[in-house]
């Protein structure tokens, strides 16, 4: 296969490919007939000066313990891209921190870059997985006290919500008031980004929507401009209809 990079997409500079296959299928990169096809297209973007960031899902570090898993992260990171991992918090899967901690260590000396720790999202059979937020945050602390620096660039726990991507930073009392303290890592209005914001503590709670304003606010300081937001889009719809 060959492939030209246009010039009309010199715009384009960061390129991120979110993938399970290092996982169920690395022979995709290995032995699979268009192997070399799909390499070679990112040896070009890398040689044309692109960023490629392949997003890569593990949730669990059995899951590159095999020689093809290996053999397909050494091929990708030899095209010059690079590998960032990502997973949720599953609830009788990784529900833990020392499996958390293996894993990042692991994907660190293959030289893969731990990136994100998510909630488990609110939808399909959460009910199975999903883990309380205060439990996601203690396995993620305690997991991030086990690795060495080279592993502590996971983010997390993560919650892709509607509003933004928000974190949780932790658990603290603020004027006798046991709270959680939370920020946008993204948001629908950029403002928002890195701005701390608290919750009243809930050891039940498993997703953002559950929590309630802490320290006598009536409301997050974000919900009066995305409800804007919401009501914007839903009139542009309706005119569009």
């Amino acid at each position: 296969m060959t492939t030209t990079v246009k010039p009309e997409l010199d715009h384009v500079q960061d390129i991120r490919i979110g993938s399970k296959s290092l996982t169920f299928w690395p022979y995709r990169f290995v032995t699979d007939p268009d192997a070399e096809d799909i390499l070679e297209l990112f040896r070009e973007l890398t040689a044309a000066g692109k960023h490629v960031a392949f997003m890569a899902h593990f949730n669990h570090w059995k899951e590159m313990d095999t020689p093809i898993c290996r053999e397909a992260i050494r091929r990708i990171r030899a095209t010059g891209a690079e590998i960032r991992t990502q997973a949720p918090l599953l609830k009788h899967i990784n529900d833990d921190a020392d499996q958390w901690a293996k894993m990042w260590t692991q994907q660190v000396r293959l030289g893969m870059i731990p990136y994100y720790l998510f909630v488990e999202r609110d939808t399909g059979a959460r009910h199975y997985f999903e883990v309380p937020l205060v439990k996601a945050w203690e396995i993620y602390r305690e997991a991030m006290k086990q690795v060495p620096g080279l592993a502590r660039t996971a983010r997390g726990p993560s919650m892709s919500a509607d509003p933004g991507k928000v974190e949780i930073q932790g658990v603290t009392e603020i004027k006798g008031e046991k709270v959680f303290v939370l920020r946008f890592i993204q948001g629908r209005d950029r403002d928002w980004v890195q701005r701390p914001f608290f919750a009243k503590y809930d050891e039940e709670a498993t997703w953002l929507n559950h929590l309630e304003p802490a320290l006598g606010e009536s409301e997050f300081f974000f919900e009066a401009e995305f409800a804007a937001m919401k009501d914007e889009k839903q009139a542009l719809i309706m005119k569009a209809s």
